[in-house]
């Protein structure tokens, strides 16, 4: 078997510029008898970057037109809510020995030191590369800061989001190390609003890692009130069931009156939980408006060493969120650095662990990497309908279903209707 993969970055397909002084440019899809999940094969024009028909398919195109979509797959382009541009693809240089959460982090402290900020340039970039290139037109990562740190990576992701912005939309959260409360805390406050004020679009922390978790919630929302930013905090990621920080979240959040969108991410102790407190809590978020991230990836790997007998799966419980009306998004996390030694930066391998170790259905786990994610982040929501932002992505695949379960590398990634990531694979078995 031999398998070839290229990605690279092409002009807009079949582009018309209207007549009569109009500055606006109609685009209309490559390729005839693009499938959407429903079935229907259609042809789909684009204006000023938002979908203005979507009609029934016309012939198809020359198969030799290299960005032909002839019985492809058209689905809304996905997400991810929840990276670490900052850490990405460092694994061989932060080694993580004990494989747990406190290892990754104390591996982090310890070694970090030995990458340049050119050096998370380069990463933070590659690592940005692969998401577009996998289906990706939003992006929010975690950027660590701290007294020690300083806002180095801040400032180096604030560049990137700039350089960007034509591909993507890529917004940054503050993550402050801790300890963040008290007269120990004072060097790594000063740290999170200096971020702030290097650029952060959100406020970000871990109040679960502090014995005053509540306190730690009170701060972020005090920092983001006067930035006027909203918060995405690392929520009891945690399999100790005595650890139930969403639930302070969500008092106080309703108790202050917070306006601004807040985010809990990994919630894994909401898991542990017995069920009627899970779907009590559950009802608390959803009525709160809190969005909850599941992160598969990263929970998987880094939960459950100390459980060897019926491992926990470290997830969060989507089951009662979900059926208590919260938006639940699902993300990767961590790529290959000490938190997660693995992933593909590939949301489709997200929503496969959504199914099989989440148990939910493909169509909802492809929702958790694509609409739930763009309502997390703020974006409009994309159905592939008219007036739609054309953010969508062609996969090379027969259903939804199949293309979770293959993940074929095969995709062509639109951002306002421009092309903005062409991939190709091909195999050759050899008989």
């Amino acid at each position: 078997s031999q398998t070839h993969l290229r990605a690279v970055m092409l002009p807009t397909p079949t582009r018309r510029q209207h007549s009569k002084g109009k500055k606006h440019l109609e685009v209309i899809l490559p390729g005839g008898a693009i499938k959407l999940p429903d079935g229907r094969t259609v042809d789909i024009t684009i204006e000023d970057g938002r979908i203005a028909a979507v009609v029934k398919s016309s012939a198809a195109r020359s198969a030799n037109d290299d960005t032909n979509l002839d019985g492809w797959l058209l689905l809304p382009s996905m997400g991810e809510p929840h990276a670490h541009l900052d850490k990405a693809l460092t694994a061989d240089l932060v080694p993580n020995p004990a494989g747990d959460l406190r290892g990754a982090i104390d591996s982090w402290i310890e070694n970090s030191h030995k990458i340049t900020p050119d050096e998370t340039h380069v990463r933070a970039r590659a690592a940005l590369d692969r998401l577009i290139a996998h289906g990706i037109t939003a992006v929010r990562s975690h950027v660590n800061c701290g007294e020690f740190t300083g806002t180095t990576s801040m400032k180096i992701l604030a560049e990137i989001r700039d350089e960007y912005a034509h591909l993507v939309d890529l917004e940054l959260v503050a993550l402050s190390s801790n300890p963040i409360l008290g007269r120990e805390g004072e060097g790594n406050r000063r740290s999170l609003i200096a971020a702030v004020e290097a650029g952060a679009d959100l406020v970000g922390g871990c109040p679960a890692l502090e014995d005053d978790g509540p306190g730690v919630i009170n701060l972020a929302i005090d920092i983001a009130s006067d930035a006027g930013l909203r918060i995405d905090l690392h929520v009891d990621e945690t399999l100790d069931p005595s650890k139930l920080t969403l639930r302070d979240l969500a008092h106080i959040v309703q108790d202050r009156g917070f306006e601004h969108s807040v985010t809990a991410s990994h919630c894994v102790s909401l898991g542990m939980q017995a069920l009627e407190t899970q779907y009590e809590v559950s009802r608390q978020v959803a009525a709160t408006g809190i969005n909850v991230v599941a992160l598969p990836q990263t929970n998987l790997f880094l939960q459950g060493h100390q459980a060897p007998t019926a491992m926990p799966r470290g997830l969060t419980a989507v089951g009662a969120l979900r059926a208590a009306g919260a938006n639940v998004a699902a993300g990767a996390d961590n790529v290959q650095d000490p938190f997660n030694l693995v992933g593909r930066s590939d949301p489709l391998e997200t929503a496969a662990l959504m199914v099989m170790a989440g148990h939910v259905q493909p169509e909802d786990a492809f929702s958790m990497v694509s609409t739930a994610v763009r309502s997390t982040l703020g974006h409009d929501p994309v159905t592939v309908s008219v007036g739609d932002v054309a953010d969508l992505v062609a996969i090379d695949a027969p259903s939804l279903r199949e293309a979770i379960a293959d993940a074929p590398m095969s995709r062509r990634v639109y951002r306002r209707g421009r092309l903005t990531s062409a991939s190709n694979a091909t195999s050759t078995i050899y008989r």
